[in-house]
Order: structure tokens, then C-alpha cells, then sequence
């Protein structure tokens, strides 16, 4: 039954559309703001708490990715039968707290705690979001309108160096988390009272797919018997690895190789993967909608294409000297890697009715975010410091080469996924 706080298909106009897709993407903004603050304020953390780069990995990693995903999934599947409009905003407000209070820790443990509430907060935000977009967006139009709300990383991670560069340099990491966690929670409610519930299905054909409740145990059984998704699932998984292998990284890696301070890195950094990764998403979906009306394989070949080129830019970025052509090579490559994230979830949308959506999103994020989030961060630490008593600072430009290789195996993955898709989708999407 639907509430009255429920939108039909007719009563949406395409101001309003775009009005719920702009609030969206502005709650993405402030979950990576607060997720890569700590990247930013990280050297300044590792100094006063005294920690390793292993715990640096921990926090910005490992132990956030554990909670997010695994709390994903059974808040997506609650999602997919309740208001997504109330959880993401309840969502946003839980995790903006926690942020604040992340500048009132004085150990490793109080604040790996910390971390782990923002962790549990954030993962109610997307999911229930992605399905929001599918039934606010026409199938033609999805991938675009992901890609959209896939640019708020960007622009979130510009807010958080530039902001975190700023505060860290004049006023301490302390005051940056909680100047940059109060507004969230502000936002959560202003989201509350001006969006509105969209009826599950409302911009599908088949609007009785929308009445179903599926189980996780049938989510799961239809995604594993569906091979697109699971070598999809992989290839994101993979590349993921590789985005925070070097966004996570990034900050410590200007400082250490090419000795530049906190601000400076804030303000190279923020625009680079601000504005470098905002352009590269937005390709990336507009791209595959334009080349996936006569062909939906080109939703995974374009990735594929994309991190395939990459390859050469993230060798530049870790071995060139020249500090100018380093940072130019690094932003190309934040430029390439961005494409994925739109067209990969509206391929796995397209593979499931639309009651299975926030479940699917959660998933395919349980498996991207603990590859990729979990262990990226964290296996730079690690090698890190296992080369550390031979290679000096000179250890952390080794261990993120690591970046290199397991782009091949995405790249691959993304390929077969396209492959995959031609026997996975019904034959209307094929030429």
C-alpha cells in the first residue's frame, strides 16, 4: 500500500525529479566528506596518537569496510520494504554525528570506535538511494542519473581535502571533524521534509515486480545463477581495491615522496579528485547510455577501456620525479578510474526486478567495498611497513605500485562481465 507520501510515475515532474536526484547526490557529497576527512588529517592523527601505517589502514579501511558492509545488507533489505527516503535521511544524520565526534577521541581505539559509527551510518545511505534513482529514471536514463549521483565522491572528496587541508593547517584535525560533521546533520533534515517516497517500479514496464518481496536467500540464489553480476561484482571489487589503494594513500604519498604540507596537499588533491573524478563519472554514464542504446555491453567495455588506460597514468603518478607530472598523471588517473560506478549499478538494476534493488546495490557494495575499501587501504599499510626498515619513505611509493597489477585482473573481470551480459539480458536490450 501506498503511503501519501508516496510519488506516482505521472505526478513526477522532471523539475522535481531532478530536484530529489540533486538532494541525493548532496547526501553522497557529505558521506565521502566525512569518509576521506581522515585521509586528509591522517599524517597529523599518526603524529599526536602515535600510530602505524597499518592502523592508518585499519581506520580508513579495513574496519570502517567490515561494518559498512555488513550492515548494508540487512538495511537494504529493509529498505527495499520500507520508506527509503526515511532511512537515508535517519542514515545521514546517524553518520554526520559520529564524524563531529571523532575530534574528541585521545587513543587508536576511541577513535577506530568512531569510525566504526560512521561506518554503520553510511551504510544505510546508498543502497536505498540507487533504488530511489531507478524508479525516479527511466532505464534510458539510469546510468546517467547514477553516474550523477556517483559525482558526489568526487565533489565530497574535494570538500573534505580542501576543508580538512584548511582546518587541519590552521586550526587542528580535532576542530575539521566536527566544523565538517554539524552541517550533515542539519542536511538529514532538510532531506526529510522536502523528498519524497517514489512507488517501487514507477519508471518500469513491468510494475508488478514492484509488489514482490524476495527473500535475501532468492536475492542471492538469482545473482549467483546471474554471471554478469558475479564477474561484475569482482571487477569492481578489483578496481576498488585500486581507487583506495591510491585515494587513501594519495595525501601521505605528496608528503612523504614529494614533501609537500597539509594545505597544499588539500588544495592540489581536492581538485583532482574533485573535479578530475566529477568529470570522469559523468562520462562514464553519459558514454554508456549513448553507446548502450544499440548495445548494452558497452555499459562494461567502457570501464574496462577506461581502467585499461589507466595502467600507465598510476605508473606515471608513483614513479616520475618531477612533482608537476606526477599530479598531472595522478589526475588523469582519478579521471579514468570514475567511470565505473554508474553504468556497473544500473547494469545489476537492470538484472533484477525492481523490489530487489536496494538489496542488489548492497551487495554488489558488501562485495566492492570489503575487496576494495577493506583490504586497499589496508595491504598498502602493510606493505608499507614491511619495507619501511629498507626503503625508508621511499616503502610507501613500492607498496602502492601494488595498484598496477590488480587493474589487470579488473580490467579482465570487467571484459567477461560484457561478455556475460549478452546471455544475461533479454534479447530486447541487444541488437
Amino acid at each position: 500500500m501506498q503511503t501519501r507520501e508516496t510519488i506516482h510515475k505521472e505526478e513526477v515532474s522532471s523539475l522535481y525529479r531532478n530536484y530529489v536526484l540533486a538532494m541525493l547526490t548532496l547526501v553522497y557529497v557529505f558521506n565521502f566528506v566525512d569518509r576521506q576527512l581522515l585521509v586528509i588529517l591522517q599524517e597529523s592523527i599518526k603524529k599526536e596518537l602515535d600510530l602505524s601505517d597499518t592502523q592508518l589502514g585499519m581506520l580508513s579501511g579495513f574496519t570502517f569496510a567490515i561494518f559498512y558492509v555488513t550492515l548494508g545488507i540487512p538495511i537494504a533489505r529493509f529498505a527495499d520494504k520500507s520508506n527509503r527516503r526515511n532511512i537515508v535521511a535517519a542514515s545521514l544524520g546517524v553518520w554526520s554525528l559520529m564524524t563531529a565526534s571523532s575530534g574528541m577521541v585521545r587513543n587508536f581505539t576511541q577513535l577506530l570506535l568512531a569510525r566504526i559509527g560512521v561506518g554503520v551510518g553510511e551504510a544505510g545511505g546508498s543502497p536505498p538511494a540507487h533504488a530511489m534513482i531507478s524508479d525516479y529514471f527511466p532505464p534510458e536514463k539510469r546510468s546517467t542519473a547514477l553516474s550523477i549521483y556517483s559525482t558526489g565522491i568526487y565533489f565530497g572528496v574535494l570538500t573534505g581535502f580542501l576543508m580538512g587541508g584548511y582546518l587541519n593547517q590552521h586550526l587542528g584535525w580535532r576542530t575539521a571533524f566536527f566544523v565538517v560533521g554539524v552541517p550533515g546533520v542539519v542536511f538529514s533534515l532538510l532531506f526529510y521534509l522536502s523528498v519524497k517516497e517514489p512507488r517501487r517500479g514507477a519508471t518500469d514496464s513491468n510494475a508488478t515486480s514492484a509488489i514482490e518481496s524476495p527473500s535475501l536467500r532468492e536475492v542471492l540464489k538469482r545473482l549467483y545463477a546471474t554471471k554478469t553480476f558475479v564477474y561484475l561484482a569482482m571487477a569492481t571489487g578489483l578496481h576498488v581495491f585500486c581507487i583506495y589503494g591510491l585515494l587513501n594513500w594519495a595525501p601521505s604519498f605528496l608528503a612523504r615522496i614529494h614533501k609537500i604540507t597539509n594545505s597544499e596537499i588539500g588544495a592540489l588533491l581536492g581538485p583532482i579528485f574533485g573535479i578530475g573524478g566529477a568529470v570522469g563519472s559523468f562520462a562514464g554514464g553519459y558514454l554508456t547510455d549513448y553507446f548502450g542504446k544499440t548495445d548494452k555491453r558497452w555499459y562494461l567495455r567502457i570501464p574496462a577501456l577506461a581502467i585499461m588506460a589507466s595502467i600507465p597514468c598510476v605508473a606515471g603518478a608513483l614513479f616520475l620525479q618531477n612533482t608537476f607530472y606526477s599530479i598531472l598523471c595522478l589526475g588523469l588517473t582519478v579521471s579514468l578510474h570514475s567511470t565505473y560506478l554508474g553504468p556497473a549499478i544500473a547494469v545489476s538494476h537492470s538484472l533484477v526486478p525492481a523490489s530487489m534493488r536496494s538489496l542488489t546495490s548492497a551487495i554488489l557494495f558488501f562485495v566492492l567495498n570489503f575487496i576494495g575499501l577493506g583490504f586497499g587501504p589496508l595491504a598498502v599499510g602493510m606493505i608499507s611497513d614491511g619495507l619501511a626498515p629498507s626503503l625508508g619513505t621511499e616503502s610507501l611509493r613500492w607498496a602502492m605500485s601494488i595498484i598496477i597489477v590488480i587493474s589487470f585482473g579488473s580490467t579482465a573481470a570487467f571484459f567477461i562481465a560484457a561478455k556475460k551480459l549478452a546471455v544475461d539480458l533479454n534479447s530486447t536490450y541487444l541488437p
